[in-house]
Parts: structure tokens; C-alpha cells; sequence
């Protein structure tokens, strides 16, 4: 019997797994244009989306020129909160996907463990990854830097050149392709497919067709 091309699947959560970029970019472009900063959707995604929080923090500061004061947040969490309370959902296909999906899977993403364990939760999807979890808060450098995914791949014990990354964002697609990884890049999303069709990556539209792709690679 031919041996499974991988040994790992890798899902990054915002966009991939629950379908949050949308509601998260258009509170963002509110929270951004409230704390003194007026950019559009696009300006968000070409941006943020697939950063760490740690790294938007730092460029709004940038940005305004002075360091936001402690606890800044608590005035906008309850907008992210209302808004995934009523609109969240796993993203389109995925439950099919991950249904027909026989090899091992872990998540790494750049959003806190905090919030990834309540989008989750809330999709009804955490059963499925818990206890194989990864944020950006355990390593020292976020996407595009390849230091999560080859964390989550140690921590998993699968070699890089056998993991296989489910991404959305470019900055997710840079760090799989610098961690060594195969890239699967699902144009789904918010992030315009251009800019995910870089050399190494499979680009696709329908997350229902994921098992397959990873069947077909040599």
C-alpha cells in the first residue's frame, strides 16, 4: 500500500477552520478609526490578517506615536464578542473536510490560545483539536516567521518537510513555505487569491475538496 505523502496537517484557525476574518476586519476597521486611525477593509486584511496581536499592538503604536495605555482593550472586546456570539460559524466545507481527513491534525495559529479555544468552542470544533492547540504566544517570532509551525511540528512529532499547512493569509503561506512545509492556501476567504498564489503554494476555493488535494501530492 503507497505510504500517505504526510504526516502532519496543520490548520491555522481565523479563516481556515471558524470563519472570523470577516466579522474581525470590520471591527477593526471601527476599533482602529476610534483609537485614531482610519483604514479601510483591504488596508486591514493587507495588513493584519494572519498577524499576531502582539505585532498589530506594536504598529498601532507606531503609528499614533505613544503607547496605548494598559487595558485599552476592554472597551472593544464586547464589539468582537457580540458580534462572534451571533455571527460566527465554521467556515464553509470545513466540517466535511475534516470529517474525511484521516491523518493527524493540529492547529497553530496567531491569535491567543484564549481566543482560539472560544471560536472553537463556539463553532463546535474544539473537541476535534484539543490538547493539540498552538499560538503565537509560545514562540518568539509570529508568521511570517516559520517559528510556529515548526514548534507545533516538534511538539507533534512529525518532521517539517511532512507537514502539510492549511492557510489563508499570506503571512501564513510565507511561514509554511519558510518552515519547510506544503502550503495549501484556501482563497475562500478575505484575502484576495493573488496574493497567495506564490511559487510552492496549491491554491483552492473549496475547502470540501482539502482530502483530496492532500491525497493527490506525490
Amino acid at each position: 500500500m503507497p505510504q500517505p505523502r504526510f504526516e502532519l496537517v496543520i490548520f491555522d484557525c481565523d479563516g481556515v477552520l471558524v470563519d472570523s476574518e470577516r466579522i474581525g476586519v470590520r471591527i477593526d476597521v471601527v476599533v482602529l478609526a476610534k483609537l485614531g486611525w482610519a483604514l479601510s477593509e483591504a488596508e486591514v486584511i493587507e495588513r493584519f490578517v494572519g498577524r499576531s496581536d502582539a505585532y498589530m499592538v506594536g504598529e498601532i503604536e507606531r503609528e499614533l506615536g505613544h503607547t496605548l495605555p494598559a487595558g485599552w482593550e476592554g472597551e472593544f472586546a464586547p464589539l468582537y464578542r457580540e458580534a462572534f456570539e451571533t455571527e460566527l460559524a465554521p467556515v464553509d466545507g470545513i466540517v466535511d473536510a475534516l470529517d474525511a481527513l484521516e491523518l493527524p491534525m493540529c492547529v497553530a495559529s496567531s491569535s491567543s490560545h484564549e481566543r482560539i479555544r472560544y471560536t472553537l468552542a463556539r463553532t463546535g470544533l474544539l473537541e476535534r483539536f484539543d490538547g493539540r492547540i498552538f499560538s503565537a504566544s509560545d514562540v518568539a517570532n509570529g508568521k511570517p516567521a516559520p517559528d510556529l509551525f515548526l514548534h507545533a511540528a516538534a511538539a507533534m512529532g512529525a518532521l517539517p518537510g511532512a507537514c502539510a499547512v492549511v492557510e489563508d493569509s499570506r503571512w501564513g503561506v510565507d511561514a509554511a513555505r519558510a518552515a519547510g512545509m506544503r502550503v495549501f492556501a484556501y482563497a475562500g476567504g478575505v484575502t484576495p487569491r493573488e496574493r497567495l498564489e506564490v511559487e510552492g503554494a496549491v491554491v483552492f476555493d473549496d475547502m470540501r475538496t482539502l482530502p483530496a488535494l492532500l491525497a493527490a501530492e506525490p
